[in-house]
């Protein structure tokens, strides 16, 4: 492992740090870099993510992607874990944990509602998943966010608690945000690896793609992730830390969804007879969620200052360190469930 890999906890806590430091110190940082939007797009975090999201995808082998997209086990499992189970766990967890908090609420569960079309592929790859199948779930996420992300708002916002005897929270989805986030935080470097594998095989062959290539573009994906995290913590370091009970409370729920939510779904693929790297590309595209849709959704719906948006703000910071630790957990679970698989990795 390079020393990126071996340390990426202590580069992801100083990454964290050092966004909460400039948050504070630098006056008017976190409104200066929230006003560089377009279309209520943030431009500084959607290039940290398109450049954490191009090695990934440059890695994928999109022959093999088309033999996945075929196999059904893996389709249904993560459809079902996806659409139907993760959004009803973070609405049962939101309703839980913030029974008293109504617009808390709200924007946890919109953070369920968001499936992972991101940051899953540096999940996967560090997990040594199968990045073609990460890379068909997330397409697959993708499209469902749009077909199903207004509907299963008004759902769990306004038609089952009204069912339940519960207050509800009308919400206006705008679809244009929604196309729009999964066009550029997925659409754009997806195509970039796409275009990069066709050229560089056809001009300098496979070999020099996959030996020289890639390994000169691989550190773009953590360089990426660590600068996104510096600004997620700089544009809300004043919010988080002028309201650490609130964050508090906002972490129970989506600790405790991130982690079910990993085990359900390992398990689940694992019953289903998936090998560990598949079972481990459902099991991260299962857990993440799209934090970059989610708090466009509470800005744009709630407004910046809102208690949803705060809600929205705080999924990613709590992500972020779960999922970098169920990336280990994965590590050290997979010779432990799937002994003898082939595709379980060497301990690093």
């Amino acid at each position: 492992m390079s020393l990126l890999d071996r340390f990426l906890p202590v580069w992801i806590l100083v990454a964290m740090a050092a966004g909460l430091a400039l948050g504070r110190l630098v006056p008017g940082l976190g409104e200066a870099l929230g006003d560089l939007k377009v279309n209520g797009i943030s431009l500084p975090i959607a290039v940290g993510l398109m450049v954490m999201m191009y090695p990934p995808l440059a890695k994928v082998r999109f022959d093999k992607a088309r033999q996945v997209a075929a196999d059904r086990r893996v389709m249904v499992v993560s459809l079902i874990l996806n659409w139907l189970v993760g959004p009803a766990l973070m609405f049962a967890l939101a309703w839980l944990f913030l029974f008293d908090q109504p617009e808390l609420r709200t924007g946890v569960i919109i953070v369920g509602l968001a499936r992972c079309i991101a940051m899953v592929l540096v999940w996967s790859d560090l997990s040594c998943a199968d990045r073609e199948v990460t890379a068909v779930l997330v397409a697959v996420n993708a499209v469902f966010q749009v077909l199903m992300f207004g509907v299963l708002g008004w759902f769990y916002l306004e038609a089952l608690p009204g069912w339940l005897g519960l207050p509800g929270s009308p919400v206006d989805f705008s679809l244009g945000a929604i196309v729009g986030a999964v066009l550029v935080f997925l659409g754009v470097p997806l195509a970039a690896g796409a275009a990069s594998r066709v050229i560089g095989e056809r001009t300098r062959g496979r070999r020099w793609y996959e030996e020289r290539f890639l390994p000169a573009v691989s550190p773009l994906a953590l360089i990426g992730l660590l600068y996104t995290i510096v600004l997620l913590f700089s544009l809300q370091g004043e919010k988080i830390t002028a309201q650490p009970l609130t964050v508090a409370r906002v972490a129970l729920p989506l600790l405790a969804y991130f982690l079910l939510m990993f085990a359900l779904a390992l398990f689940t693929a694992r019953a289903a007879g998936l090998n560990y790297a598949r079972s481990t590309s459902v099991a991260f595209t299962a857990a993440g969620n799209n934090f970059e849709l989610a708090i466009a959704v509470c800005i744009g719906t709630f407004g910046a200052a809102s208690a949803p948006a705060l809600a929205g703000t705080i999924g990613p910071l709590i992500e972020i360190p779960v999922l970098v630790g169920l990336v280990y957990v994965a590590l050290w679970a997979g010779p432990r469930l799937f002994p003898g698989n082939p595709t379980v990795p060497v301990a690093r």
